[in-house]
């Protein structure tokens, strides 16, 4: 029987993602055992089968975001319905549906076998969810309560977070979506009417408590503010906008993580106000996401710290005006990444694609941009530092805090990731409106494409997508409002940087010859897509040394 309509209570979605949650657990507990050695997980045993690391990884975070998924869609507080709850369930019939198909496909290595997973997965009652939830008829229904109600499923947020949002909405469709194209297609600088206007409005200042000038209320932390504002710009672009307040918000928590009461004083105020535009240096040319292997040193001369070395990858380095720099300041190599600290250093804004700039005292840094395919606006420099001179009370936490660089470094990546599902979310909603738009308009053989169930079944799924993404990860921000949730902040990066190509690419198929043209910005959405799964963290050193081995190390020997 094909469903048309949604279930009127979500057991049997539940039913079947309990199955799929004790079959991961099973065969996590199973590799587990597989990767220890003398009571702990082994990364070199790890590495023997990386492959179902990954997809263990993978596997996992589908399943989590669908049993979100459905417990959203099922909470009529939050305004969903119809939508929502049949999007739900198709999702997590798609997620059930790869995790059988992953396991069953190489069994003994998963260390499961073939009977245990037939009776567990593929019985009487899944197999029946399954057929009914995965009919076509179901995405053709979702396609069309979208195209008739101009709704992709509701947001779920308060109503100050709603409104938040459209304040945001309407500055990415009036100041930033226009300047967007123009940007990318010349490569030029983020256009300094959208940095003066974010400004204006406090934008800034978005993880900053009011104490220190910013928007976050003292008592409690808020990241859902953060991530409506940068959904909504990235939305606009991702070049220009939406990325614009990752760099003042890392910079913003490493110092509330570590610094000492001065510094954040002196600081944070200047960071909420937008007067000092951050940029983060953390990666170098050898050493990526091997953080342990930083060789830019921080040596201690009078009166302060003497920085040399190279970093890449340095976005926004040009314009901005105060430097994140992650540093060697202890010698002895066996310390690794406990011998790293934080030095805050101050430089002219530049707007070009290279700078030089010599300190009195003879330091110099200078920088020169790396061309890239996508993600133009602020622009990735590479940069480098000869005998730059930094204050000692620029070393962030003082004394207490050499050595603790990392520590107060990852800080502020936890909320880079969820922000950069949340810039990747953005693009994906850019992506599915231009389709759906796109596709209501272009007519094939005398009919709109839309009306093809092939193009509906492409609606359906990248925005089942889309609203799986973003309510998993306004569930995380939530969990990092309470200091918890630094798992799921990785897990959902990781998913929404990966699903992010493929939405944008369906969107930009749905365009056919077009979405191939620079005349639609569909094209734009594909580029600036790809780098999701590359910065904030390579995908493959998500799944491989965070997911997995945070999903190991529950169950090792």
């Amino acid at each position: 029987m094909m469903a048309t309509k949604a279930p009127t209570d979500s057991s049997a979605a539940k039913q079947a993602l309990s199955k799929s949650s004790a079959i991961i657990e099973q065969v996590t507990k199973a590799l587990a055992a597989k990767c220890s050695s003398n009571g702990k997980v082994s990364v070199s045993k790890m590495d023997q089968n990386q492959f179902v690391q990954y997809q263990i990884a993978w596997l996992t975070s589908e399943q989590k975001i669908a049993e979100n998924f459905i417990e959203y869609a099922w909470n009529d507080s939050l305004g969903t319905g119809e939508l929502e709850k049949l999007m739900a369930q198709v999702f997590a019939a798609e997620v059930v549906s790869h995790i059988r198909t992953e396991f069953s496909s190489r069994a003994s290595e998963y260390g499961i076998s073939t009977q245990e997973l037939v009776s567990k997965l593929f019985d009487e009652a899944t197999n029946k969810f399954l057929e009914e939830s995965s009919a076509i008829e179901n995405y053709n229904h979702i396609a069309d309560l979208i195209a008739s109600s101009g709704s992709f499923g509701a947001y779920g947020l308060s109503e100050d977070h709603e409104m938040f949002r459209q304040t945001f909405k309407q500055f990415a469709e009036e100041v930033v979506a226009p300047k967007a194209e123009h940007v990318h297609r010349h490569d030029d600088i983020v256009p300094e009417e959208i940095i003066q206007g974010l400004r204006d409005m406090g934008c800034f200042g978005l993880c900053i408590p009011e104490t220190y000038g910013g928007l976050q209320p003292n008592d409690k932390a808020d990241n859902i503010s953060m991530l409506v504002v940068t959904e909504e710009l990235s939305r606009g672009s991702l070049g220009i906008a939406g990325s614009l307040i990752t760099r003042p918000e890392i910079l913003s928590k490493a110092l509330l993580k570590g610094g000492t009461d001065a510094q954040k004083e002196k600081w944070l105020p200047l960071i909420a106000s937008g007067e000092k535009m951050g940029g983060i240096m953390v990666t170098e040319p050898n050493y990526g996401s091997d953080v342990a292997g930083v060789s830019v040193t921080a040596k201690k001369v009078d009166g302060g710290w003497s920085i040399n070395g190279v970093k890449t990858w340095c976005t926004f380095a040009g314009y901005a005006n105060l430097l994140l720099i992650l540093v060697r300041t202890e010698s002895d190599p066996e310390l690794k990444h406990k011998g790293l600290s934080i030095v805050l250093a101050e430089k002219p804004s530049f707007t070009g694609h290279e700078f030089d700039y010599k300190q009195d005292g003879g330091g110099r840094i200078s920088g020169k941009a790396i061309g890239t395919i996508g993600y133009r606006g602020m622009h990735s420099f590479e940069v480098s530092f000869e005998d730059y001179f930094v204050p000692e009370e620029n070393l962030i936490g003082g004394e207490a805090g050499r050595g603790k660089g990392f520590y107060f470094q990852m800080e502020g990546f936890a909320g880079g990731r969820i922000q950069t599902a949340a810039r990747a979310n953005g693009v994906m909603q850019a992506a599915l409106e231009a389709g759906l738009r796109y596709a209501q308009e272009r007519q094939v053989f005398q009919k709109p494409i839309f009306d093809y169930n092939l193009t509906k079944y492409k609606i359906a799924r990248m925005a089942m997508i889309v609203q799986a993404s973003r309510q998993f990860t306004n569930t995380v921000a939530k969990l990092l409002d309470d200091h918890k949730g630094q798992m799921e902040a990785t897990l959902i990066k990781f998913y929404a940087s990966k699903v992010a190509e493929w939405v944008t690419r369906e969107a930009m198929q749905i365009h056919g010859g077009m979405g191939y043209a620079e005349e639609y910005a569909v094209s734009r959405y594909f580029v600036d897509a790809r780098v999701f799964s590359i910065f904030e963290g390579a995908e493959e050193v998500m799944a491989l040394r965070v997911i997995a081995k945070s999903l190991m190390d529950q169950y090792s020997a």
